[in-house]
């Protein structure tokens, strides 16, 4: 188990690790992917939030930050609803210099419903608030993680791809989730279209519906439609040597463990 939590990280919403799951985190070594909610921000502290990142400092464990996304239109039309957006997402980053995360992972948050024939000044608007966000970040070894959702403008891998690529920074990447694209296309067919703008990845998994090819649930590692060998593969082809993130299951119990060592080796 420890030699397993040595390769990976483990998402942990901030209100859970610094509850609860705090000790747990320090005793066994993982690298956390702490995730904040409007919630954490609001009702903790500025002491709680530095006790929690010294302690994990003093474990020298690796640490990712997962911003809030719910509610949140970083590429907004208005352009009140875009700054109280940017404002949100500005608290994680000012937590940036007492954690030292790795990356940062954020949402862009397009939905095709609902930003009708308006892509293009949706996308205009998205770049400028991610711009503003890396000046908070410059000098700092922290990536911007922008991460493929669940909305058909990630559908073909092109899109997000050029949505990436169009910052031309080496602090803007792709946050590759594995399992929430299986519904659209093969996840390895996006790693290799996406190549070296991938720097982290969610480990989880879908399985698609037999009756309903438009919808299925998320299960346990192993246990979907994500052919896991195929996307060690692609990993290897594009160079891929960053961390993996588990996000959801219970990576606590020993079954799990054996099925991320067996994704690992490529089986």
């Amino acid at each position: 188990m420890r030699e397993i939590l040595q390769k990976i990280q483990v998402h942990v919403p901030f209100y859970l690790l610094r509850e609860k799951l705090l000790p747990r985190v320090i005793r066994d070594g993982i690298n956390p992917e702490i995730a904040f909610s409007h919630h954490d921000l609001d009702c903790f502290q500025t002491a709680d939030f530095r006790e929690v990142a010294d302690r994990l400092a003093d474990k020298g464990l690796s640490v990712t930050f997962h911003a809030p996304f719910m509610d949140l239109r970083p590429g907004a039309l208005d352009p009140r609803i875009r700054k109280i957006s940017a404002d949100r997402l500005r608290q994680v980053f000012d937590l940036i210099p007492w954690f030292r995360p790795r990356s940062v992972v954020c949402h862009p948050s397009f939905d095709e419903r609902y930003y009708i024939s308006t892509e293009a000044q949706w996308l205009e608007n998205s770049l400028e608030t991610w711009r503003d966000l890396l000046g908070v970040i410059r000098g700092m070894e922290t990536i911007i993680a922008l991460e493929n959702v669940w909305n058909n403008l990630w559908v073909q891998p092109p899109v997000f791809q050029n949505f990436v690529a169009s910052f031309k920074s080496p602090w803007v990447k792709a946050y590759f989730d594995i399992g929430n694209h299986v519904k659209y296309a093969a996840p390895e067919e996006w790693i290799l279209t996406l190549g070296s703008l991938v720097a982290k990845c969610h480990v989880k998994d879908f399985k698609l519906s037999e009756a309903d090819p438009g919808a299925g649930e998320f299960v346990n590692i192993r246990d979907g439609s994500v052919r896991w060998p195929a996307v060690r593969a692609a990993l290897e082809k594009i160079g891929y040597n960053g961390w993996m993130t588990i996000e959801g299951g219970d990576l606590s119990t020993e079954e799990n463990s054996k099925r991320l060592d067996l994704i690992i080796a490529g089986k």
